[in-house]
């Protein structure tokens, strides 16, 4: 770390603020922060990303960033780097990058950073983002990351492997879950089974199938999913009891109490089956002491040793996901 203090502008194009990214955005930022150094973060509008960086005193910048050319959001950015003289942006996805490479028409940024923590493929746009002169370094949040940008074109001696980090004040093995096990209705005697996050690719679907052959021969097991929006609530529990397991299993909506979430869970389940880099929630269980069991992709086997801190399954298997869970249950 930089005995001189840096001002660096953590640019991220979305609003949300409960992902895993945003997550990431926000702890980084603070640490920095923390280690003496003038940190900004730019976002989309969103109120809670203004009310949670003003009570941690880090300076927030809303910014439409409607579209990788929004011109609105570009001639902000300056204005922003300029006040700033930003020495240091570290754009956390593509739109970001891509604006303050426009931005950089104008004003000048010593040092372009780029964040990669999907392995989804570069489309030609996204490839000619990676590998321009202008980005100085990639940051790539583990190995497999890495390997999939080298084959797609991007300079291995530009990438860095950070792994992604875990908050141990909060994610810790002293961490108590029984109010969650309260609040769902479990005893002891059950066997609770999570999965945080509910995007199309987290393999939803075969979490659920694999529960159906769980359920009838281990009639305390439940499933939590964690993180669901909108009509994604309604349709997992109409999955659910199309599969006959509706009773076993519940969903809630973006939560803050991940930690006891997690500290509540006999296991945490990853099914992703595309564009993983390294799961936080795999990260975060293995840090309360919860057992975890990932798909055999990207980023998992670098955190999951079979039989020692977890298991791996193949992608789109709900049998071999029963069999693991059955193997942790018993």
């Amino acid at each position: 770390m930089s005995d001189t203090p840096l001002r660096i502008l953590q640019l991220y194009p979305k609003e949300d603020y409960f992902t895993g990214a945003a997550i990431q955005v926000r702890e980084l930022a603070l640490g920095l922060q923390a280690h003496g150094h003038d940190v900004i973060i730019g976002t989309r509008p969103s109120d809670i990303w203004s009310a949670k960086t003003r009570e941690a005193g880090v300076p927030h910048h809303a910014l439409p960033m409607a579209s990788e050319v929004d011109l609105r959001s570009v001639r902000r950015l300056v204005g922003i780097l300029r006040a700033h003289r930003t020495q240091i942006v570290h754009a956390q996805k593509g739109k970001a990058r891509t604006l303050a490479m426009l931005a950089g028409l104008f004003v000048r940024i010593p040092v372009l950073v780029l964040n990669r923590g999907v392995s989804f493929p570069l489309d030609p746009l996204n490839r000619l983002g990676y590998t321009t002169r202008r980005v100085t370094a990639i940051v790539a949040v583990c190995e497999s990351i890495k390997r999939g940008l080298v084959r797609q074109g991007v300079a291995a001696e530009k990438i860095e492997v950070i792994y992604s980090g875990t908050d141990t004040a909060r994610f810790h093995p002293g961490v108590d879950g029984s109010g969650i096990r309260r609040e769902l209705g479990l005893d002891r005697g059950h066997f609770l089974v999570t999965q945080i996050g509910t995007r199309s690719w987290k393999g939803n679907d075969e979490v659920l199938e694999a529960m159906a052959k769980v359920v009838p021969r281990l009639p305390h097991a439940r499933l939590l999913f964690v993180g669901a929006r909108g009509g994604k609530v309604q349709a997992l529990r109409e999955r659910a009891a199309a599969l006959g397991v509706g009773g076993a299993v519940s969903v809630f909506p973006y939560r803050e109490d991940v930690p006891e979430i997690l500290a509540a869970s006999d296991v945490t389940v990853d099914a992703s089956w595309e564009g993983l880099g390294l799961t936080g929630t795999l990260r975060e269980s293995l840090a309360v002491g919860t057992p975890v069991i990932g798909t055999d992709i990207e980023g998992n086997p670098e955190i999951v040793l079979p039989g020692q801190t977890g298991l791996l399954v193949p992608t789109h298997d709900p049998s071999a996901l029963a069999d693991a869970l059955f193997r942790l249950a018993t």
